[in-house]
Order: C-alpha cells, then structure tokens, then sequence
C-alpha cells in the first residue's frame, strides 16, 4: 500500500517534505531507497527525457506510460502524476475523465494540474470524483507562451493574483499546491496563509516542502541549471567518463578481460574440431 496524501496533510507545520520527479522504473526505485516523500511525475519528462523544448507536445498516453513505470518502481512512495497540457483545459468533464484514467491506469496516489482560479472547478470536481489533487501555481510551463520562462508575482497585481489563486486551490479542495518561481517573501506569506501544503521550486526556502527535477538536481544531462537548482550531484560527468572508459577499452580489446569471460573444456573443443 503507498503512502497517502497524510505525509502532506499532517506535517505542515512540523517538518519540511520532500518531492523529487522521476520518470522511470530504474529511478523511482532509487527514490524509494533514499526515504524522499513523495514522488512527481512531473511533464518535465517532456524537456529530460523526451527532447522537447516545453512541455507542451506532452500527451496523455506519455504520462500514462511514464507513470505506470514509476509506480512500479516506488514501492510505498507516494507517486503524483501531472496532467498534460488540455488534459483538464477544455472542460471540467475531461478533467474528470482524464484524471481518473491517469488513476487508474498507472495507479498513482494523485494528479497535478497547473492553474489558479481558472481551473479551481477543474479540481473541485476532480476531488469529488475521489482523486487527490496538487495544484500548481506561479511559473506555469503548459503556459509558457503566454508567460515565459520567468519569476512571477513581482509586481503588486501579479502578486495578488497569486494569493488569489493559492486561496482557490485551497478552497476548491488541493492537499498541496507547488509554487513556482515565486519571489521568496511573497511564497512565505502564501505559506503562512493557507492551510495546505506549499510545495516550492524556485520559492525559496519558507515553504512547507521542496521539489526538484531529478535530472537538473544530479546534473544527468549536463545542461546549465536554472537559478534555483542546487547540484547534489555531477552524474552527467561520471557517466561521460565511463562510457568514454568502455569505448577505449573495448577498441584496445581490454574489455572483456578474463574475469568477465567464460570457459570451455579443451575436450569439448576437440570433438567439435575432430568432427
């Protein structure tokens, strides 16, 4: 059985929690051993893992298939699975549908969706469906042409509306809401102000928890990070260098040496030679 939104629900207030993406089987698997709460599906897979410069090309059957490997790999870690762009956008009735076949078809714990007001029906009718919702909020990719990839809530009216919305999320039923790129004294006062679980990115460190893109926090892909990434790691160089090691290994018939080679009888040989 996973662990349920209560990791959330009960801890605001008492310790921070953690939420790291992952996109694979291999890597939840890792997550899982390493004790972090929860575990973000994130559409991000989009820009690690698929290719693509937004997350906008993202589908469905992407999340569906991305997600499903990872709940497999998480053992009892709770698993949250995104909503890809106009999954939820058209009407309340493809959000529904869309989310409980999110639910049902990789067997995640939750679903994430970006948005404030606009789509706090969009939850409410997910949550009363029987499906626990994170909501997004601030810096939102799926609206990334309309945006920007930049700091939002720095102005008086946008700082506002991020209130406004972080009030709708919680009113219309969100356990959680993650705060992206959100000035650090403007995500504080959202934190103290709601009654739910503030997830940040890019919020500084006020917040109720953290959450990261497993690839930009390990350096997997060797890209410049955005501001607010920390690098626990430099996996990109590790790899690099192994593979560049197997490559000359293999071209110098280094590898495989005699420890990782099999044997074979003399006799054997012989009969097939003699016959």
């Amino acid at each position: 059985m996973k662990k349920g939104i209560r990791v959330y629900t009960e801890n605001k207030n008492k310790r921070k929690v953690t939420m790291i993406t992952a996109y694979d089987y291999s890597s939840a698997r890792i997550v899982a051993e390493s004790g972090i709460d929860s575990i973000l599906v994130g559409d991000s897979l989009g820009n690690v893992v698929m290719g693509y410069e937004t997350t906008v090309p993202v589908t469905m059957e992407d999340m569906i298939h991305h997600g499903a490997a990872v709940v497999r790999g998480a053992g009892d870690t709770m698993v949250v699975v995104d909503m890809p762009f106009m999954s939820y956008q058209g009407s309340v009735y493809d959000a529904v549908m869309n989310a409980g076949r999110i639910m049902k078809e990789t067997g995640c714990t939750a679903v994430k969706l970006e948005g404030g007001v606009e789509y706090a029906d969009r939850i409410q009718a997910i949550v009363q469906a029987g499906i626990p919702v994170c909501a997004h909020i601030g810096l939102t990719p799926q609206s990334v042409n309309q945006m920007g990839y930049k700091v939002q809530g720095t102005d008086e009216a946008t700082a506002k509306k991020l209130l406004e919305d972080a009030h709708a999320v919680e009113k219309a039923g969100a356990f959680a809401v993650v705060l992206e790129c959100v000035p650090e004294r403007l995500a504080k006062l959202v934190t103290e102000s709601l009654h739910i679980t503030t997830i940040g990115i890019g919020a500084g460190v006020y917040t109720d928890g953290q959450v990261l893109v497993f690839h930009d926090m390990l350096n997997y892909n060797g890209n410049t990070p955005a501001k607010f990434v920390k690098q626990f790691a430099d996996v990109h160089s590790v790899i690099l260098g192994a593979l560049q090691e197997y490559k000359n290994e293999v071209e110098n018939s280094e590898y495989p040496s005699k420890e990782y080679k099999y044997g074979i009888k003399d006799e054997v040989l012989d009969k097939i030679y003699s016959n």
